[in-house]
C-alpha cells in the first residue's frame, strides 16, 4: 500500500489497515499508514493498534520518534530507564538513535499516531526483542 507524500491536501480515511511484519513485535498489530516520506527528512505517519499485552521489539529511529496515544493504556521504556505508563492524550518524544520499545498494557488495547523523519531510505532499525518488563 503506498501512501506517498501528496502534492496537495489530501484527506485520508480510516479503513485501510494492515497486518505489521511478522517478528517487529511479540504479536502482529494493525497499522495504517498515513503518509510516507522517502527523502531524508519527509516524516512518516501512521496509526497503529496493538491488542492486549502486545509490545515491540526495542528499536531506534535515525531522527526520532513522536508518539500521541489515541487511546488506551500503553508502555514505554527506554533503554535502561523506567517503563512508563501512557494514557490518552499523552506525548512521547523518543530522541535520534535512542533505544526504546512501546506497546500494550496486558489488560488493555493500545492506539497511537506514530511520526518519524526519514534517513537514508529509513524511519527505523528493529533490534532484539524485549525480554523482560522491569
Amino acid at each position: 500500500m503506498s501512501a506517498s507524500k501528496p502534492k496537495t491536501m489530501t484527506v485520508k480515511r480510516p479503513g485501510k489497515a494492515i497486518r505489521s511484519p511478522e517478528g517487529v513485535a511479540t504479536a502482529p498489530f494493525w497499522v495504517e499508514m498515513l503518509l510516507e516520506g522517502s527523502a531524508d527528512g519527509e516524516n512518516t505517519a501512521m496509526r497503529a493498534t496493538l491488542d492486549p499485552g502486545t509490545i515491540t521489539r526495542w528499536h531506534t529511529h535515525p531522527r526520532g520518534q513522536l508518539l500521541y496515544v489515541l487511546s488506551g493504556l500503553g508502555l514505554a521504556q527506554n533503554d535502561g530507564g523506567p517503563i512508563e505508563t501512557l494514557r490518552t492524550g499523552d506525548a512521547v518524544w523518543f530522541a535520534p538513535g535512542e533505544r526504546h520499545w512501546h506497546g500494550a498494557a496486558d489488560d488493555s488495547p493500545f492506539s497511537y499516531i506514530s511520526v518519524q523523519p526519514t534517513e537514508n531510505g529509513s524511519v527505523v532499525e528493529w533490534l532484539q526483542p524485549v525480554e523482560r518488563r522491569s
